[in-house]
């Protein structure tokens, strides 16, 4: 509708210009059509895939547009694209300039020109901004925001008070992903794996009793569960087709591989990349079965402090606008499935508030019972004094609630403080006790102080303090707050998501960058090493730290958010986070953080301050000795390789510092974690 009159309009589809008309809604045929338009079409995607370029298309479609824009004479313009590929991508060398150079030429060959009728002739009609049987804000407020049209809506359609719902990344329905997973029962081991990496919560597993199988769509697929505390059960693994973005890091974490009839291990997985197109409207209606027919899995038959059994777990951070591939967003998703239900989070501007509390959709959800994360943002400089506020609130409140209790209900209060909260199935007996208060309370006068006691009461149950943001705020900007809370002494968690760059604001330069990358402030590489943000928290002694890489160890990774969520005290968790701002192929993110481990420029550790009363070293080191030179990591990101055709005898000593780096640290904590602390708890 925005097409001015005798307008060009240009279309990426896979379909070819003879094939798209027919493929086109109604209301977009008849816009066309009524406006005289010039109608083209490219297979963008088929292009990039064919050039080595994968999804990233952006030099195709800008070629494409100048072609047929009138913009700029067409040779002219297609000139001036090549300079500013040799400007923007020289420094990352010959092959990808030459990449660009090979998308610019191909991509004015691949355009079609649609010749169209003067009539409608499609059947289709163009589906709703959201489903159906999205709930009416969603669909008078969020929808119009989609669409594009949220300056039509008045002020009096949005809540008065700034809070929105959550769980509304369920209802946009994005369909980004070209290709998307798709399962193989038989080869599947049943791990969850890929279900515990995906960034965006959009591959998930369930177990389910033999009755649900009568119920299921024809093409809905599911195996017999393995373990014996599935028993008798079905296990099902499904992707939701609308929501996936088509990233890979799914299927190339998944350990299972197809074998061939002589037994040889063949190049296909449990699951394996395949067209959305063909496939969405069944997976759909899969999707659907799958979310809204099949009850979750029973929280007695798993143990969710494993990877397996937390992924059995409702994800309560789901579909975020992260980018395809994201490796922040896995740490966030398994927060949100170990203590997702009693979580209060303050997040730090960064990346992770942007696909964290974007408008028009929020990704944090909640559990049929309405509990999930409460989440608010704060800025880089105070997010750690923000979320100690939330501690400071939650105990005082939970201390007035004991004294009320004492007060008006005396025989309920050893029950209720004295409650063993120390696990899941813990959490939930306390609710059940708080219910019974609330009950009892009901029954009671409405004096002031009962009225007090069912507002606060929720808060006798444990609740869970995240402090979230990136490395510019926990290294940079953020630190002195950072500190102040760890030192206070009071139990908070902190999540640390460190691409070891400002992500979000360009790719600056932060005291997480390491020694010989580039960045923004930084183009000459960087000269000095990686602040230790893990080292100077542990000086404390009271401080439980871990540093974790779920691409090295996914077993590690989980052990370490609930150890630290358990630890009576502050905690941190420094967690490696791929980038795109890496200058990676997005596709392998998870092998770029087993790379960074295995040369030793991340270790895996934990360090847990209640050992060292049981007189044993409170730093485990979960790293193995490096196996990997520095060089062979590093030389594998852009953001490391783009020095040496700048400056290859710098980048050269650049890295043989930083391998110095790597084994000075290595050599420090190997003997940190070898100390003998027997006479410490004496």
């Amino acid at each position: 509708e925005k097409l001015i009159d005798g307008g060009v309009f240009l279309l990426n589809a896979p379909y070819s210009a003879s094939e798209i008309w027919d493929r086109l809604p109604q209301e977009v045929q008849q816009e066309i059509i009524s406006k005289k338009a010039k109608f083209w079409v490219i297979d963008g995607i088929a292009l990039g895939k064919k050039l080595g370029l994968g999804a990233r298309i952006n030099m195709i479609m800008q070629t494409a547009f100048f072609s047929i824009s009138g913009v700029l004479p067409k040779d002219k313009a297609i000139e001036a694209i090549k300079k500013a590929i040799v400007k923007t991508y020289g420094a990352k060398g010959e092959k990808v300039v030459n990449m660009n150079f090979a998308a610019v030429d191909a991509a004015v060959q691949a355009l079609e020109e649609v010749k169209y009728p003067t009539a409608v002739t499609s059947k289709a009609k163009r589906p709703p901004i959201v489903p159906d049987y999205s709930p009416d804000f969603v669909k008078n407020v969020t929808a119009e925001i989609i669409a594009g049209r949220g300056d039509n809506l008045p002020v009096s359609a949005f809540p008065d008070d700034g809070t929105y719902m959550t769980g509304t990344t369920q209802y946009e329905k994005r369909n980004i992903a070209v290709d998307i997973p798709v399962w193989e029962p038989e080869v599947c081991i049943q791990c969850n794996i890929c279900a515990l990496v995906c960034p965006h919560a959009a591959i998930r597993p369930k177990v389910f009793d033999a009755g649900f199988v009568s119920k299921a769509p024809k093409d809905f697929k599911y195996i017999k569960a393995m373990t014996k505390q599935f028993e008798g059960k079905y296990y099902a693994l499904q992707v939701a087709p609308e929501d996936c973005t088509g990233c890979v890091l799914c299927v190339n974490a998944c350990p299972a591989y197809k074998k061939n009839p002589d037994g040889t291990k063949s190049e296909r997985k449990a699951i394996n990349m395949a067209l959305q197109a063909p496939i969405r409207e069944k997976e759909r209606t899969n999707w659907e079965f799958f979310l809204n027919v099949l009850p979750e899995t029973d929280p007695a038959t798993y143990n969710i402090e494993t990877p397996k059994g937390s992924q059995f777990a409702k994800p309560l951070f789901e579909f975020s606008g992260a980018c395809a591939g994201c490796g922040e967003t896995p740490y966030v998703k398994l927060m949100s499935q170990l203590f997702g239900d009693r979580a209060l989070c303050a997040n730090a501007t960064g990346c992770s508030s942007i696909y964290g509390g974007n408008l028009p959709t929020t990704p944090y959800c909640k559990r049929p019972d309405g509990r999930g994360p409460v989440w608010s943002n704060s800025l880089f400089e105070d997010n750690a004094e923000f979320g100690f506020g939330m501690r400071l609130t939650a105990d005082k409140l939970k201390a007035y609630a004991a004294e009320l209790v004492q007060e008006l209900v005396p025989e309920m209060y050893d029950e209720l403080m004295n409650a063993d909260q120390s696990n899941q199935a813990g959490i939930e007996e306390q609710r059940k006790r708080v219910a019974s208060l609330v009950q009892r309370l009901e029954r009671m006068n409405g004096s002031d102080k009962v009225l007090a006691l069912k507002n606060i009461a929720n808060f006798l149950v444990k609740k869970s303090i995240w402090i979230i943001g990136g490395d510019g705020w926990a290294y940079d900007i953020g630190y002195g707050g950072l500190d102040h809370v760890m030192a206070s002494g009071l139990n908070v968690n902190v999540l640390v998501l460190d691409t070891e760059v400002y992500s979000n604001t360009g790719g600056q330069m932060s005291k997480a960058t390491p020694r010989a990358s580039t960045a923004l402030f930084a183009a000459a590489g960087k000269p000095t090493a990686k602040k230790d943000l893990g080292l100077m928290m542990m000086a404390y002694g009271n401080v439980y730290v871990a540093q974790v890489a779920m691409g090295a160890s996914h077993n590690q990774a989980v052990k370490a958010f609930v150890e630290a969520e358990k630890y009576n005290g502050p905690s941190i968790i420094i967690a490696y986070s791929h980038c795109i701002a890496h200058g990676i192929d997005m596709e392998h993110g998870m092998d770029e953080e087993e790379k960074a481990v295995k040369s030793g420029h991340w270790l895996l550790y934990r360090y847990n301050p209640d050992l060292a009363a049981q007189g044993k070293n409170p730093l485990q080191l979960d790293s193995k000795e490096p196996t990997m030179k520095f060089e062979e990591y590093a030389y594998s990101e852009n953001r490391y390789r783009t020095l040496i055709a700048k400056d290859a005898p710098r980048a050269k000593a650049l890295i043989e510092l930083g391998q110095q780096d790597c084994d000075r640290r290595w050599n420090l904590y190997r003997q940190l974690a070898t100390m003998d602390y027997s006479k410490v708890a004496k």
